[in-house]
C-alpha cells in the first residue's frame, strides 16, 4: 500500500467519535464527520478495538452486538482500513521488541505501523504521549484532536 492519507484515526478517537458521552465527543466527532476513504484511514485493529468498546455495558447505557456492528460497519465504509500483513506484524514486533517496547503498548506499535504504511500526513489519537515514545521519528505528526 502506497497510498497517503491525511489523516489517521487511532481506536480512541473513532471510539470518543461515537459515544455522545465521551468526553472527547466534541473534538473527535468533526475528524470522523470529514472522513472519505480518499482522505482518511484507520486499522483492522481499531474496528475491532471499537467493537469492543461499543458492545458493552457502560453506565445505564449498552449498545446490542448488532448496533455495534452496524456502527462499525459505517465507520469502516468512511475511510481506508489499513491491515497489515503478517510480514508486516512481525516487522512491527521485531521493531517493538528492539525498541523494549512491552506488554499492551504492542497494540499501540501496530496502529502506527498502519499510519507509517498509508503515510498519513497527521495521526490523530487520544494517546499521544504513548505514541509519541513509541515512534519518536513521527512525533511531530501525532496529535490530539482539536475540534473544529
Amino acid at each position: 500500500m502506497t497510498e497517503r492519507v491525511k489523516v489517521f484515526l487511532d481506536a480512541s478517537v473513532l471510539i470518543a467519535a461515537s459515544d455522545l458521552d465521551h468526553e472527547g465527543y466534541r473534538r473527535s466527532r468533526p475528524l470522523l464527520a470529514a472522513a472519505t476513504p480518499q482522505t482518511c484511514a484507520c486499522s483492522t485493529l481499531s474496528l475491532a478495538e471499537l467493537y469492543a468498546n461499543l458492545s458493552v455495558v457502560k453506565g445505564s447505557r449498552q449498545q446490542r452486538p448488532e448496533t455495534a456492528l452496524r456502527l462499525v460497519e459505517q465507520i469502516a465504509s468512511r475511510m481506508m482500513v489499513v491491515p497489515l500483513t503478517p510480514e508486516e506484524y512481525l516487522a512491527a514486533i521485531r521493531d517493538a521488541a528492539s525498541s523494549r517496547i512491552a506488554g499492551g503498548t504492542i497494540y499501540d506499535a501496530l496502529l502506527l505501523a498502519c499510519a507509517r504504511k498509508v503515510n498519513a500526513e497527521r495521526i490523530y489519537t487520544w494517546n499521544e504521549r504513548h505514541f509519541k515514545l513509541i515512534a519518536p521519528d513521527l512525533a511531530e505528526r501525532i496529535v490530539t484532536p482539536r475540534g473544529s
